[in-house]
């Protein structure tokens, strides 16, 4: 029923489209306010970036939160000095997903495979990676997981390393595939402005 209820609010929201540089990109805007933006791949429907802003108690508008794509750019944060800059030896996280699978990497993490352990915590609803060296410890949820109320299964986990990187897959359960292509028929509907005619029309 929580796949359905998910959905429902993805159907309900106010959407507007717009098909820009081979992207075609959708904003939502929810009753209590909130906005979700997610990018699409316009050849292949992949999904390239999803983010998230809430309005503050005083109604300002917070800053986006990505949960999927490239983390945003150092210095361009809320730290304002460019000068601030986070070391590029640290690792940087970040979501990718595939059709079938979520994926996270994890850049510069330069142990061996065997360093590394991958697994889920079903407690806390969350996966931890950590390296027997103590070098490096990380916890994240899968938020999709959370919006359809489904467990996590330590059999979807897989994960695999080269060239510096961590890469963690996560095979998406066949109810999550159900609504993403129900949300790929839903998406069609919404009108779909080119970059070049301004501003999108709302649906």
């Amino acid at each position: 029923m929580a796949v359905t209820g998910w959905l429902e609010s993805l159907r309900t929201a106010e959407k507007t489209a717009l098909l820009q540089d081979g992207r075609r990109k959708v904003h939502y805007l929810f009753p209590d306010g909130k906005e979700m933006a997610e990018e699409y791949d316009e050849k292949s429907g992949e999904l390239l970036v999803r983010k998230w802003r809430v309005k503050s108690a005083l109604g300002a508008l917070g800053q986006w939160q990505i949960e999927v794509g490239e983390p945003a750019l150092p210095g361009a944060g809320s730290l304002g000095p460019e000068f601030i800059k986070e070391n590029n030896a640290n690792p940087i996280f970040m979501r990718k997903d595939t059709k079938m699978s979520f994926q996270w990497r994890i850049r510069n993490l330069p142990y061996p495979k065997d360093v590394y352990s991958v697994c889920v915590d079903q407690k806390e609803r969350c996966v931890i990676v950590r390296t027997t060296n103590k070098k490096y410890y990380k916890k994240f949820s899968v938020p999709d997981l959370d919006r359809h109320q489904l467990s996590l299964d330590e059999s979807s986990l897989s994960f695999a390393h080269a060239n510096c990187t961590l890469i963690i897959s996560y095979q998406k359960p066949k109810e999550i595939l159900a609504a993403e292509a129900e949300l790929q028929k839903e998406l069609k509907k919404v009108k779909t402005a080119h970059s070049s005619d301004g501003d999108c029309k709302t649906q």
